[in-house]
């Protein structure tokens, strides 16, 4: 049996080597923003590490006339808030140390909701990097599409989901976009 911690260290070393074998898989996952579902209100991240780049996706999406918003950490056990953001607008570094917008950007609430993810399956499921943070934003906010944001090679065979992990509506990767069942 793989305990979630080893396997998502063998995720990140495989999301490593993705990130280093294809600098272009962000412009072509951007390639495909308008088959994401609808939604007025888009939630991106600020990627850190090898977490695919969402700053293509970032200007398509908004070229297109979605708006825009970042998560915020403001206590580390707690929901994540979204405020409205914009690219090219500043950012600050919020409680966990991520990319946010700054204090004076109205909250919003998001209509879809795109995360990071180490390893994603057939199914929706989502590992995770282990903090939560997702996890606790999507409890409190069930109404919103929850959308992978990831490398195709980042899928695996089926995940071992605890009770707390929410599952995902879709994911958008470079090869396009698909809806889980």
């Amino acid at each position: 049996m793989i305990f979630k911690h080893e396997l998502r260290a063998s995720m990140r070393a495989l999301r490593k080597r993705l990130a280093e074998v294809d600098n272009e898989a962000a412009e072509r996952a951007a390639g495909h923003a308008e088959a994401l579902p609808s939604g007025e209100t888009v939630a991106l991240y600020r990627a850190m590490g090898s977490e695919l780049d969402t700053d293509a996706l970032a200007v398509a999406l908004h070229q297109a006339g979605r708006r825009l918003c970042l998560p915020v950490v403001i206590e580390r056990d707690a929901a994540m808030i979204f405020r409205a953001w914009a690219p090219g607008e500043p950012l600050e570094l919020d409680a966990a140390g991520c990319p946010a917008p700054l204090p004076l950007r109205e909250v919003v609430a998001p209509d879809l909701i795109l995360t990071p993810l180490l390893a994603f399956d057939a199914h929706g499921g989502r590992l995770g990097q282990g903090g939560g943070y997702y996890d606790r934003t999507f409890a409190v906010m069930p109404g919103a599409l929850r959308i992978g944001f990831a490398y195709a090679g980042q899928e695996a065979e089926r995940l071992a989901l605890e009770p707390h992990d929410m599952r995902l509506h879709g994911v958008l990767t470079e090869t396009g976009y698909r809806a889980f069942p």
